[in-house]
């Protein structure tokens, strides 16, 4: 029982908790309105070590793309960008719908959506930040996890922002995308998210039936935002377009109004 419900019942705020979840969690019920990847007691003692490892590269990466971006469009670009990014993610993180399914929890971040409008380093910034803060303001005893939570949101996301060089010509903005382009994108973001958190699971509490049927049934569940946010890319997009005469002001990724 939590909360007086039984496993796979209500917990007190309409959502329906699977009893894989439970197991793989150690009893613990998500907190509403905070998004975690990584809950508590999915990994545990020495193992979170490497958690911080990755983080560390990510981190590394991270601030290797923000000074490329600072020789090509300058230090208050990037600012700019940054902030806007993080103030978006972290609006997204508090607001957006979420579900708790299987191993984790179903919610659409917007990555494609955030790398379109503001550039790669920028939205890995935003995640990086805007993460941290929801963990300081809101739950602190999820900071534990915060390395591991922040892999696999960056990780994903570089490999999206290395995807879109290749199938976005250099002659087309970002606003002009199809949404088979979108779609591409997406897919890769969010199959990252899920590989991640397959990774750590197993890592954590290994390759036991019940461990996969949870990661196969979050997969699954986020087959659903793989289709739902390349039509919310594209929606944006198009509202972009409307602010062409902002361009010029750093507060977008060059690449949204014009081609390389």
């Amino acid at each position: 029982m939590v909360n007086g419900t039984a496993a796979g019942g209500s917990y007190g705020f309409g959502h329906p908790f699977p009893h894989a979840y439970l197991n793989c969690t150690r009893g613990r019920v998500p907190k509403k309105g905070y998004i975690m990847h990584i809950e508590p007691g999915v990994v545990e003692g020495a193992k979170m070590v490497l958690g911080g490892a990755t983080a560390a590269g990510t981190l590394g990466l991270t601030a290797k793309l923000a000074m490329d971006t600072i020789k090509e469009n300058g230090l208050a670009s990037l600012a700019t960008r940054s902030l806007i990014s993080t103030v978006v993610v972290f609006g997204f993180f508090q607001v957006l719908p979420h579900h708790p399914v299987g191993i984790s929890e179903v919610h659409m971040i917007l990555g494609s959506t955030i790398f379109l409008l503001f550039g790669r380093a920028p939205a890995m910034i935003g995640l990086t930040v805007g993460l941290l803060l929801q963990g300081l303001l809101f739950a602190p005893t999820d900071l534990p996890q915060y390395g591991m939570n922040l892999t696999t949101l960056l990780v994903p996301l570089y490999v999206m922002s290395l995807l879109a060089a290749r199938i976005i010509p250099k002659g087309m903005a970002y606003k002009d995308i199809s949404y088979l382009q979108a779609l591409k994108l997406s897919t890769t973001f969010q199959a990252g998210i899920v590989g991640w958190v397959a990774f750590w699971a197993f890592f954590g509490q290994g390759f036991g039936a019940e461990s996969l049927a949870s990661v196969a049934s979050f997969g699954a569940a986020y087959m659903l935002v793989v289709l739902l946010e390349p039509l919310v890319d594209l929606a944006i997009l198009a509202a972009a377009k409307t602010l062409h005469r902002y361009k010029d002001r750093g507060l977008f990724t060059p690449r949204l109004f014009a081609s390389v």
